[in-house]
């Protein structure tokens, strides 16, 4: 690969660096809004299918990136994806510490009640998401990986799909039981909850997949990669 590809790459790889540590900073801060989806009206364990936390709306997008990242540019790199999100997370951890030990001004739009309110358990929430994650995000490279090898760069709808839906239960029983256990929601919801994130989960990780077979056709179409050619940035 010539020094200008090579350069593109790495540029491409910074970018969906960017877009991962994004969508997990993001679902940890806005986690308390909980919203319904009620394409069935099911009920499980006495909860409506599909009341979840908006915090999941942002989160499928990792798996979707790492995936991508561990078929173009291998394993490691996924890796130090994995690695700088725990970083981020501490560090936005550190800012909403910070910024609610300040007190407020008198005619601040936000007072300090209003604030602890919203982010109050934002610090619970990145330290629970932070446990789920690191174990999650690993599971999911290692499955990942796992079926490129067996499958010989074959197949990969199945190796997407198999290490999402994995990795995605043990995130959603880990968080859920987590938060649980902080007393942010109540142990009644707990398998209505677990039930309505996981499915939810695995329907995107279903959707995605036409997007993970365009990104990894258009890698291939411009870097002139073979079927299990990894794009190598040292």
């Amino acid at each position: 690969m010539t020094d200008k590809n090579k350069l593109a790459a790495q540029r491409i790889y910074i970018l969906l660096g960017a877009l991962f540590i994004t969508s997990l900073v993001v679902s940890n801060l806005i986690f308390q809004k909980f919203f319904y989806w009620y394409p069935f009206n099911i009920e499980v364990f006495g909860s409506k299918l599909f009341e979840i936390s908006v915090g999941i709306l942002p989160y499928p997008i990792t798996f979707l990136i790492t995936d991508l990242i561990s078929e173009i540019y291998g394993k490691k790199r996924a890796n130090d994806i994995v690695v700088a999100g725990i970083f981020a997370s501490l560090f936005s951890l550190l800012i909403i510490y910070v910024s609610s030990v300040v007190p407020a001004t008198s005619w601040s739009a936000i007072n300090d009640v209003l604030f602890k309110k919203v982010f109050g358990n934002s610090a619970i929430a990145v330290f629970a998401s932070m446990l789920t994650y690191l174990f999650a995000q690993f599971v999911d490279i290692q499955i990942y990986h796992f079926w490129k090898r067996t499958t010989k760069g074959k197949h990969l709808w199945l190796r997407n799909n198999f290490s999402t839906w994995f990795s995605q239960f043990i995130d959603t029983l880990t968080i859920v039981f987590l938060l649980c256990s902080f007393g942010i929601i109540e142990w009644a919801n707990f398998k209505g909850l677990l039930v309505s994130g996981f499915l939810f989960k695995v329907l995107v990780a279903a959707c995605d997949t036409p997007f993970l077979y365009l990104g990894v056709y258009l890698f291939k179409k411009r870097f002139k990669l073979k079927t299990n050619e990894e794009i190598n940035l040292l």
